[in-house]
């Protein structure tokens, strides 16, 4: 229905304004001429007009709806390793598509319906209004309180319970969305990071010959680096459990070892502690003979392999954890367990 055929008694009169227009403009060219005469929309004259868009809005907002519950169904039904051939994208992750798809279409519509609504229900009357001091008086409160309040009756907010209803049930699930991506963060860690893949009666291995390690391969003065026994750099978690377990061996003079409970965890002199830097995980590399020291090369925190591992100089937080080692009926040597404390930044001091 359009304006032509409503009677002429409903639509509101406008020549006065236009008449009061071109007087004002004609008599002085620099006059404000004020505003356009205001034209209505047929949703303010029709009521099942009012109420089709009402209808537009609400369906918008069922759509976001229906999107948000196909974006959760996609993430839990797809597999992330499906692939499928969409035209003219070609070749694309189902997964991928779904989500985004899914997704794009439920905050579109949500927009969608908020403009539309706008546009067609609330109303569009424009109003000028004189310029004021910054600081609100009394009366200027009271003013914003009114406009406020007539404009959610204008809104149809209240009276309009189709879209309100539908627009928090649009609003209520489309947060979803975000919350079902969090189970992508995976299970809590537990005491993973307190773990290594270290244990009583594994071998220590060479990681540069991948040949277990006797005692006497080691000799005074020299660092080799080891992983445990059943560690491969083709596993697809290698990088992930070498980064805790990496081990360096150096063999002293027992009679260098100072810490008590070193040498009772050493096998003739030959002590084994974490690779892994205290201050934050850098790999250790750098070893001095004549002071049985060990640095590391990312913010020089120096350890002293012949107390304890105890930091003696830089940022590090607290000693190397070392691994009690013997040698077993074969005569290679092995580990007796796993590091007494977590590997790493000061992680274990944490929890």
């Amino acid at each position: 229905m359009s304006s032509q055929d409503i009677p002429e008694e409903n639509l509101p009169s406008t020549q006065g304004d236009a008449h009061a227009t071109a007087v004002a403009v004609a008599g002085d060219p620099f006059a404000d001429p004020g505003l356009p005469p205001h034209e209505h929309r047929i949703q303010d004259i029709d009521e099942r007009a009012a109420k089709r868009s009402e209808r537009v809005v609400a369906f918008f907002f069922v759509l976001s709806m229906l999107a948000t519950v196909g974006f959760i169904a996609s993430y839990v039904t797809l597999p992330v390793d499906e692939i499928v051939y969409i035209f003219p994208i070609g070749h694309i992750s189902a997964l991928n598509f779904a989500l985004g798809m899914t997704l794009g279409v439920a905050l579109f519509c949500i927009g969608a319906g908020a403009v539309h609504w706008a546009r067609t229900l609330m109303s569009d009357v424009e109003h000028a209004d004189d310029r004021h001091p910054i600081a609100a008086e009394p009366e200027v409160k009271a003013k914003v309180l009114a406009d406020f309040k007539q404009g959610a009756e204008e809104s149809t907010f209240g009276r309009r319970k189709l879209i309100r209803n539908t627009m928090f049930g649009a609003l209520a699930l489309v947060p979803l969305s975000g919350v079902v991506l969090l189970r992508d963060l995976g299970p809590l860690p537990g005491t993973k990071l307190r773990k290594t893949a270290w244990a009583a009666g594994k071998m220590l291995i060479n990681q540069n010959t991948n040949q277990p390690l006797r005692p006497e391969d080691i000799q005074v003065g020299s660092l080799t680096f080891a992983m445990p026994e059943g560690m491969k750099e083709e596993d697809h978690d290698f990088q992930k459990e070498i980064a805790k377990a990496a081990l360096m061996i150096v063999r002293l003079q027992p009679e260098n070892i100072k810490d008590k409970k070193e040498l009772d965890w050493s096998v003739d002199g030959i002590v084994a502690f974490s690779k892994i830097c205290t201050h934050v995980g850098c790999p250790i590399s750098l070893y001095e003979q004549q002071t049985h020291h060990v640095l590391c090369p990312c913010h020089q925190s120096t350890f002293d392999l012949a107390d304890g591992g105890r930091v003696i100089f830089g940022p590090a937080g607290h000693a190397l954890p070392q691994l009690q080692i013997k040698v077993n009926d074969k005569g290679y040597l092995e580990a007796m367990g796993d590091f007494a404390e977590p590997v790493g930044p000061a992680y274990w001091e944490r929890g």
